[in-house]
């Protein structure tokens, strides 16, 4: 087979040209077993999904659903199924709540709904009678009461293979292949609607910016992002067809035992996940004790300077050479990295310090960007050639993509990966693609030697009571280099001065009294204790030196619990939803300017 043009084509494509004997692995199927496929496996697998799912009397054109709390196994056999027997896939977010599931169920007439466990069952039970459209619900887990997908697939048998051929011959490139519903910080999810040409390309194109060609052995990297976001699933194409296993991690919170397990040369990061990493192996090589916290500082000082422009030349370069060798290494070890080439970060803003200490550590991490609506990469970092990542930015734009700027210095963004538009809604679509552009709602810069810098997001400006201009999110970004500062919003609009909502990392806090002799007031009086709060302000301070005078926060307040997905305060790709925030700590604002 040649270039796949099809999302489905990826897997035939790898049996075709580099079949492996571990194509997916999952820990844990629900009931304590392990799963996996090989490539011959799998194809098999979907291709018996598909004749299920027309035995189901799935139509052409049909949605279906799939929901899961974690990456696994047989959410991709779905995916591929789906798509190749004519079916339109509609993945949804299972932290999104019981309204959400009923709005996009409806919105996107979903016939059939497929759910990892008992949880998410229930969730969607609860709705069913108000789906119209809805035929079945299936589980990939044993759940008492609910039909199992291997009813599906025992449905699969050879009766239906001459229609899934007629079927699957006759989905274009530029047909519909998805609907994904964005978790959006303001109102209704929209459905961007992705053609298999939109995502097909993107992951071709990517691949010239992933540093995996050319490595020996075996191709292993970890999935624990949520495959409903289009970036690691995006990447998941992107693997398959260049031969690499996908091993996927039990959840976030075993994160470094699946790393250990894994050994990875990839995988993909949110900012925040590499915060907390950065802030356990400073607290632990800080409380080493002795001449060892006085290695890890003076090693930690020589990776937090780290430029590519630097690595390998001069003194620093020995001295980086050395950093690496004394403590890193025995970092990266201890993490399951050893083998490491990339780490894509994506999501939100990645602050230059964590950039320069993972890259320092010789854990490289490639900041992109993109959007659901552009499938997703605009532009992303590369070690895979000289001047290709620089700190602070977001990489170059990715061949076969242009970006331009509107008057206000909106990201335009035009290519094949751009959206075919919002389902159901053309005045929505007509409001962000005009004359071939997507109207991304950012705010950025290409410097002279073309790397994009995201400066904020269109609607999240705010101007103070003095009709200044504030970028909350870069306020934000700065704040969270504190040790103390978990998350953090900033607020202060047509207010006399910004402010900052501060959700503290508990753990920090701890450490920082026991070392100053100092009660924990506990995670939820950290607010009330003066000393604490003054010692925050002191951080607040240092960071928003770099601003203008009316741009720095002058006031915080220490929240009593941290923002949630569960809470409708952060999206389920952590966002801050900006408005429920205001909304909740009304009381809390109006006291500040009081």
């Amino acid at each position: 087979m040649k270039n796949p043009t099809r999302l489905f084509d990826f897997p035939k494509y790898q049996l075709a040209n580099n079949p492996l004997d571990v194509m997916l692995s999952m820990p844990n199927d629900g009931s304590g077993k392990a799963l996996s496929y090989s490539t011959k496996e799998f194809v098999a697998e979907v291709d018996r999904a598909s004749r299920g799912l027309i035995e189901l009397g799935m139509n052409v054109g049909d949605k279906v659903a799939l929901i899961s709390h974690n990456n696994r196994c047989e959410w991709n056999v779905m995916d591929h199924a789906i798509m190749q027997a004519g079916g339109i896939d509609v993945p949804i977010y299972p932290t999104m709540t019981e309204a959400d599931y009923k709005y996009i169920i409806n919105h996107s007439e979903t016939t059939f709904v497929f759910v990892s466990n008992a949880e998410l069952f229930a969730k969607v039970q609860a709705v069913k009678d108000e789906c119209p459209s809805l035929k079945g619900i299936y589980t990939f887990e044993n759940v008492a009461g609910a039909d199992s997908w291997k009813k599906m697939l025992e449905g699969g048998g050879e009766k239906n293979q001459a229609d899934l051929d007629a079927r699957s011959e006759a989905v274009l490139p530029e047909h519909l292949a998805t609907i994904i519903y964005t978790s959006g910080t303001t109102g209704l999810p929209k459905g961007v609607m992705l053609s298999h040409n939109n995502v097909v390309t993107n992951a071709l194109i990517a691949k010239e910016r992933v540093p995996l060609e050319g490595v020996d052995g075996e191709m292993r990297v970890l999935s624990f992002l949520p495959v409903c976001h289009i970036f690691e699933r995006m990447l998941h194409y992107l693997y398959i067809y260049m031969g690499a296993s996908i091993y996927f991690g039990e959840s976030l919170e075993t994160i470094k035992n699946d790393l250990n397990t894994t050994q990875p040369i990839m995988f993909t990061a949110v900012p925040r996940l590499l915060e907390k990493f950065y802030d356990g192996i400073v607290a632990k090589g800080r409380a080493a004790g002795g001449v060892k916290t006085v290695i890890f500082n003076w090693a930690l000082g020589v990776v937090l300077a780290w430029d590519p422009e630097k690595e390998g030349r001069g003194v620093y370069g020995f001295k980086l050479k050395m950093a690496r060798k004394l403590v890193f290494s025995k970092v990266k070890e201890a993490l399951g990295l050893t083998g490491i080439k990339a780490v894509a970060s994506g999501s939100a803003a990645l602050q230059s310090r964590l950039a320069r200490f993972f890259n320092g550590a010789g854990i490289p991490v490639l900041e992109g960007y993109g959007l659901t609506e552009t499938s997703p990469v605009v532009t992303v970092n590369t070690i895979n050639a000289p001047n290709m990542l620089r700190i602070g930015t977001v990489g170059k734009v990715v061949n076969s993509v242009e970006v331009s700027f509107g008057p206000d210095k909106e990201i335009l963004v035009k290519g094949p990966n751009v959206m075919m538009g919002y389902y159901k809604d053309e005045e929505k679509t007509s409001e962000v693609i005009k004359d071939g552009w997507f109207h991304t709602g950012d705010i950025g810069e290409l410097d002279d030697d073309g790397f994009l810098r995201i400066t904020d997001r269109k609607k999240e400006m705010f101007k103070t009571s003095g009709g200044k201009y504030v970028s909350p999110a870069l306020l934000e970004n700065a704040l969270k280099a504190s040790l103390f500062i978990e998350q953090v919003m900033v607020v202060g609009e047509y207010r006399k001065h910004p402010a900052a909502l501060i959700s503290p990392d508990t753990a920090a806090i701890n450490e920082w009294c026991k070392r100053h002799n100092h009660t924990y007031p506990g995670d939820d009086k950290i607010g009330d204790d003066t000393r604490i709060t003054d010692r925050i302000m002191e951080e607040v301070n240092t960071l928003m030196a770099p601003f203008s005078q009316w741009e720095r926060v002058k006031v915080i307040r220490v929240l009593p619990e941290p923002f949630s997905i569960e809470g409708g305060e952060l999206t389920p790709t952590l966002k801050l939803k900006r408005k429920p925030i205001k909304t909740k700590y009304e009381a809390l604002i109006e006291g500040i300017y009081e």
